[in-house]
């Protein structure tokens, strides 16, 4: 006796179609996995016995049974393909009234615990987008899942608690669960810090509005306690909600990375990912023997904020090289290569060197030529005079207010590259910032003798007129003028550790 049912295996956002194959012969009882599988995939074994002892079926000890995962060269991971090992398994046994035609179109996730109930997974986003790119008309997942997997569209989700609700519902004697529509995480935490309770910093929430607006990189650089990392956080209040795909994008990351809750499993609001100094390079970028989403990945569509950048080894830093330009990342393992998306806006932080040659120099062993020049904006953060920190009438704008013009320049952009498949100003490649970006005689005279003054390299000057489209773009203006194109060169200072 043979069945064969549907699954999904992930490397990655990647998502591979797995064909749980199980098979029954006369011979010592047991259970024999084969096809790749990992330590979890062969624990099923014991999890799977003991659900089905527990949920009142029993397998015959005068049978040797085989379960074959195929392809075979490609890597089973985790406990999701418990489930349709053990309905596989009751349906060559003959304990269940369910044929092999009943099952067809149907793809099954998830882990089996020991009293025959249905655990949540990870990674079922992608395999339920896998479901339509296969033709797959049904998705069977744990109730806990039904939410996240229901977040795709024409797609039937039956989400069970226990394997005896689901054979009820597979033989037509219980009602298909209904499914709550997803909840959605808030576009602004309560603890958002606002923009005016930070006092004074004018320049510095300038750039950053110029930041939010144009997808810019950021560095801070200011004495302990002038307010660097209130800005950074403060930032969070002024990013653009995100769009349904770029939600999707983002959801994918965190369901394959297990970080989605159960009770929102749609993220709507841009991540923030602050990353500690003593962070490994691995923790950063991705990786591991199984390759999953580093902190660059998970900030994708969202802020990464390195605070101290100057205390971080210099091989982690060196590893953001790349990803700052390609906005993805590609991981290779001994399992295969995978690649996750990783478009951020960094916002870093340091304290300035100290009066020394020995501060300048062990930072500029830490911090590249290179990374510094994949910057946009440098802002230099003074502390805020003590009298100007008391009372209560400051004067700051509002982080709706700066969020106002943020979502404008943003449409601005929109519209300016709907036939670029790109969204902010600092994606455009160097065709696209010639096509759309012209300058006049007098704005090109003007960032020709900055450029040779300050020494910008190619990527210098082009990040330049990005950021100066952004400004324009703030303004309501159509071309960048020299107004524009002088406030971007205002961020391209020197912070005292350049060679």
């Amino acid at each position: 006796m043979l069945t064969r049912l549907t699954s999904f295996a992930s490397l990655g956002l990647e998502t591979k179609r797995i064909t749980v194959e199980v098979g029954a012969a006369p011979g010592e009882g047991g259970i024999a996995i084969v096809g790749l599988g990992d330590t979890a995939v062969q624990e099923s074994k014991q999890r799977v016995r003991l659900a089905l002892r527990h949920s009142g079926y029993r397998i015959s000890t005068g049978q040797a049974i085989t379960v074959n995962l195929a392809p075979a060269d490609i890597r089973k991971v985790g406990p999701r393909y418990d489930l349709p090992m053990s309905l596989g398994i009751l349906m060559v046994n003959g304990l269940v009234p369910i044929a092999e035609e009943q099952i067809q179109g149907i793809a099954f996730l998830g882990e089996l615990a020991l009293d025959g109930g249905l655990r949540h997974v990870s990674g079922v986003l992608p395999a339920a987008i896998a479901c339509k790119q296969y033709g797959i008309h049904t998705l069977v997942v744990p109730a806990s899942n039904g939410p996240e997997a229901a977040l795709v569209p024409g797609l039937k989700v039956i989400a069970a608690s226990s394997i005896i609700e689901l054979i009820d519902i597979l033989r037509g004697e219980r009602a298909i669960p209904a499914i709550d529509p997803p909840a959605a995480s808030p576009v602004h935490h309560a603890a958002d810090i606002d923009f005016a309770d930070v006092r004074g910093q004018m320049h510095a929430k300038r750039a950053l509005e110029i930041a939010a607006a144009g997808g810019h990189n950021v560095l801070l650089s200011g004495a302990p306690g002038a307010g660097k990392t209130l800005l950074a956080q403060a930032m969070r209040g002024i990013l653009p909600p995100l769009k349904r795909n770029e939600s999707l994008e983002v959801t994918q990351i965190y369901s394959v990375a297990n970080l989605l809750p159960d009770h929102t499993p749609l993220v709507t609001s841009r991540p923030f990912r602050a990353v500690h100094h003593t962070a490994s390079g691995v923790s950063i970028v991705g990786g591991g023997q199984i390759p999953g989403p580093g902190e660059i990945s998970l900030a994708h569509r969202g802020v990464l904020f390195l605070d101290e950048l100057s205390e971080f080894p210099p091989h982690v830093l060196e590893v953001l090289r790349q990803p700052l330009e390609d906005r993805t990342v590609t991981i290779t393992r001994a399992q295969g290569t995978v690649t996750f998306p990783a478009d951020f806006i960094l916002i870093a932080a340091m304290n300035p060197p100290e009066f020394s040659t020995g501060s300048t120099r062990r930072i500029r062993r830490r911090i590249s030529p290179p990374l510094l020049d994949r910057i946009d904006l440098t802002i230099d953060v003074q502390p805020v005079p003590i009298e100007d920190l008391r009372g209560t009438d400051h004067g700051g704008e509002l982080s709706a207010t700066i969020l106002d013009r943020v979502l404008k320049a943003r449409e601005r952009q929109e519209y300016r590259f709907k036939e670029h498949g790109i969204c902010t100003n600092a994606e455009m490649s160097v065709r696209q910032l010639n096509e759309i970006c012209p300058l006049d005689d007098a704005t090109e005279q003007l960032l020709s003798k900055a450029a040779d003054r300050l020494r910008l390299s190619a990527r210098g000057y082009h990040r330049t007129i990005k950021v100066a489209r952004t400004i324009a773009d703030l303004c309501d203006a159509d071309a960048i003028g020299v107004a524009h194109v002088a406030e971007a060169l205002q961020y391209r200072q020197k912070i005292g550790i350049e060679e």
